[in-house]
């Protein structure tokens, strides 16, 4: 068996009938034999769910109506998720290429493959010293596998060169989060959002990539709250808005900035607030006289009287919530966006009570619990730093070896890149990612992993990424082990387990044990099971400000969920932060000015057009996952880009056209889906899809200067008619694309300026 092409090609695989590729035929809910409550592995909202289990084969999904988030709905993903337990895509067997780089991956033994991969790391560490290994882990794992991975990298490996995924994902809302608010984590949970008079949404789709979330929301807006959205695109929250901000991508600060102008000016900062729970409003208060709306108004692209009414609408409620995501954070100035909106909320004292606060909505199903497990470069467990002596010599002792024989702080995960490329990291153990689509600069990524000695991938699916590994090791699927995940809330839940793996492969907590014995340091990674790796996480996290350490797997079960912090296993958990205090030493938040800064890269002559990045509602992440599920694929089989029709008619494009797009870092062909519900200056392509299909061969590489997140949401590009069409291509129908993805309804006639559509 050869797959050194890999499974999944530019061209679409058919549909199947999962019904038929399982090894009992299941036909009705009376033949199921177990119900095996969990929650869903997809989104941070974590929706809770039955698994159906028949034959030793999980069959079906149906809603939980006793968890308290989703209670009894399920997005499109949610609801076919059980169809990637028995994909006949399964990774059964470890792959490796036996004769060099260029040799076929084929099945080998579990024995071969980490005997090799032992004595391979060995080697490279010898000649090259222990920093030439690198572990790229992920966030769409349970708990204790995030814990693990940082664990295996600084003692199993003795490398500083440890990061994860959610690198790309919540790292500016990190940054922001700690620099103002001293914890990382939402202030309120969900329900908070019905005691809202007002709820802001910048940068956040929220209706496609936390459908659930959506229904809070029209709950909310039933009991008579407000709707602000700042988006340069309508999304399906938008239609609806009482105040719609259709802003240029990349000036979020600036109208933030212009808010909190209005907000000081016309009197409705909460001064007690300020005065008595916050450091450093006289420098903010000094900055934002310097963005009236009449000014801010011409860079972001609006009417200055449309940013006074959202200002007036936020700073004049009782109590209000601010929601930002990725579109707000995915930008080179992403943290100090993120600082932009948190002094909004703070000068209006929306902080620590029902309906007022402040979330960053989290992508990845556990991107809250995998950034605090330790698993990132500055970081061990609990959000502890690993440069504080005080914090590196607790987790010496928790793990049993000396504090002078853990690393330090290593390269954060997009840094690794650059670093693999020029030679210093050799090698790299990945698991949980799929860079060949996640990463900007797609080019730039390929060529890195191609130049590393070995490279070593984990996963469930034969992804881009395994294409170029040396080895492949098969996983589990969340379902195939139990484990913790923490979802956007900051409520940690629990995975049961359904079914075993199937043969061949192994649960992934169990490789990494089994690897670290074979190379000598099986005494410190004894674990029989993931919750003994979750009694130590709890002692790792003890008296850490994501304190786990009063967290059991049936305290989750009695309370559906346990926020953090929670100290004590009496307490009950902490849903609302900040009622008292915040998160530093003299329990006072911080104010922190911020200057508005353009994009890295902004249109010209040659590149007139932005180019902004995004999830859609059937696709998650990579697509690794969603893009061998039937229903999903069907309905987003491929990407495309939405163009609004004035532009489209300046550059002689049609609907279904098809059109390459081109940046600075390469071009693209995808069909042209003609919209009203996008600003005329601005282009938007889905970041799903693979190959040739791969909306990051586009986008700029530039890197937020504080925590290195890329900035996917901003770009200068070009758009013409295609000459030719894709390979893949062939036999594609642009107008049933059209069909799944619906017409998008016309911006509100809110007269705002909305920019040339071609300068």
């Amino acid at each position: 068996m050869s797959v050194d092409k890999g499974i999944f090609h530019d061209k679409q695989r058919d549909t199947y009938d999962f019904h038929e590729s399982a090894a009992t035929p299941w036909r009705s809910d009376d033949e199921v034999e177990r119900y095996v409550p969990t929650h869903c592995c997809y989104c941070g909202v974590q929706c809770g769910m039955n698994l159906k289990v028949a034959g030793g084969k999980v069959v079906g999904v149906e809603p939980r109506y006793d968890f308290p988030v989703n209670r009894g709905m399920l997005c499109p993903k949610g609801t076919t998720v059980y169809q990637t337990v028995n994909h006949p895509d399964r990774l059964t067997s470890p792959l490796m290429r036996r004769n060099g780089k260029n040799s076929p991956l084929e099945p080998v033994s579990w024995d071969e493959a980490l005997d090799t991969i032992a004595r391979r790391f060995r080697a490279i560490q010898g000649e090259h010293g222990k920093d030439a290994v690198a572990v790229y882990s992920g966030s769409s794992m349970t708990n204790e596998k995030c814990y693990l991975m940082g664990k295996f990298a600084r003692v199993g490996l003795e490398t500083r060169h440890c990061d994860y995924n959610g690198r790309l994902c919540m790292s500016s809302a990190t940054g922001a989060n700690d620099r103002s608010l001293g914890i990382d984590r939402a202030a309120n949970p969900i329900s908070d959002m019905l005691h809202s008079d007002v709820i802001f949404v910048i940068g956040a789709n929220v209706g496609e990539c936390f459908p659930i979330v959506t229904s809070w929301l029209w709950q909310a807006r039933d009991r008579g709250a407000k709707l602000i959205v700042a988006d340069p695109r309508q999304t399906p929250i938008a239609r609806t808005a009482d105040v719609f901000l259709p802003l240029r991508s990349g000036t979020d600060s600036a109208l933030l900035n212009a808010m909190l102008h209005v907000v000081l000016r016309e009197g409705l900062v909460d001064e007690e607030f300020i005065a008595s729970r916050t450091t450093g409003w006289d420098e903010v208060k000094a900055l934002v006289e310097q963005y009236p709306p009449e000014r801010v108004a011409k860079v972001c692209g609006l009417r200055a009287e449309t940013i006074i009414e959202a200002a007036r609408l936020y700073g004049g409620a009782k109590a209000a919530m601010l929601y930002t995501a990725r579109g707000l954070e995915h930008q080179s100035k992403g943290v100090d966006n993120g600082v932009a909106a948190v002094n909004l909320a703070l000068a209006t004292g929306n902080f620590g009570r029902p309906g007022a606060g402040y979330m960053t909505l989290t992508g990845q199903g556990n991107g809250q619990g995998g950034r605090e497990m330790g698993q990132k470069a500055s970081q061990l467990p609990g959000e502890r730093e690993i440069e504080n002596p005080e914090d590196r010599a607790y987790i010496a002792s928790v793990w049993g070896i000396d504090e002078k024989d853990m690393p330090h702080a290593g390269y954060a995960a997009t840094l690794m890149i650059p670093a693999m490329e020029r030679g210093e990291i050799r090698s790299c153990f990945m698991i949980c990612s799929n860079p060949m689509v996640s990463l900007p600069d797609q080019h730039t990524t390929e060529r890195a992993l191609r130049a590393l000695d070995f490279f070593v991938v984990c996963d469930f699916f034969f992804s881009e990424t395994c294409e170029l590994a040396d080895v492949v090791l098969p996983g589990n699927v969340w379902c195939e082990d139990e484990g913790t995940s923490t979802n956007l809330e900051g409520r940690v839940i629990k995975y049961n387990q359904a079914v075993d793996p199937p043969p061949g492969a192994r649960r992934d907590w169990e490789i990494v044990c089994e690897l670290a014995r074979r190379l000598g340091k099986g005494q410190y990674f004894p674990y029989q099971s993931a919750r003994e790796i979750f009694d130590e996480l709890r002692v790792a996290t003890k008296g850490a400000k994501a304190d786990y350490f009063g967290i059991t797997y049936e305290k989750i079960d009695r309370q559906n969920g346990v926020f953090w912090p929670c100290p004590t296993e009496e307490d009950p958990g902490t849903p609302r932060l900040y009622e008292d205090r915040f998160g530093f030493a003299d329990g006072k938040a911080r104010f922190h000015p911020i200057t508005y800064l353009p994009p890295a890269e902004e249109p010209d002559a040659e590149y007139p057009l932005v180019l902004t990045t995004g999830r859609v509602i059937y696709h998650y992440l990579s697509g690794n996952q969603t893009r061998r599920t039937p229903f999903l694929l069907e309905e987003a089989p491929y990407p495309w880009v939405e163009i609004h029709e004035r532009t489209a008619e300046q550059l002689g494009i049609s609907d279904n056209d098809w059109v390459t797009v081109r940046t600075r870092r390469g071009e693209m062909t995808v069909p042209a889906l003609v919209v009203k519900s996008i600003r005329p200056d601005t282009v938007f392509i889905p970041y799903h899809y693979g190959h040739s299909q791969a909306a990051n061969i586009l986008t700029n590489p530039v890197l937020e200067p504080m925590n290195k997140i890329p900035e996917y949401k901003v770009c200068a590009a070009s758009v013409t008619k295609a000459v030719h069409k894709p390979d893949w291509a062939e036999g594609v129908d642009p107008a049933r694309l059209r069909a799944a993805r619906g017409r998008r309804r016309r911006l509100p006639s809110t007269g705002e300026s909305q920019g040339p559509a071609v300068r």
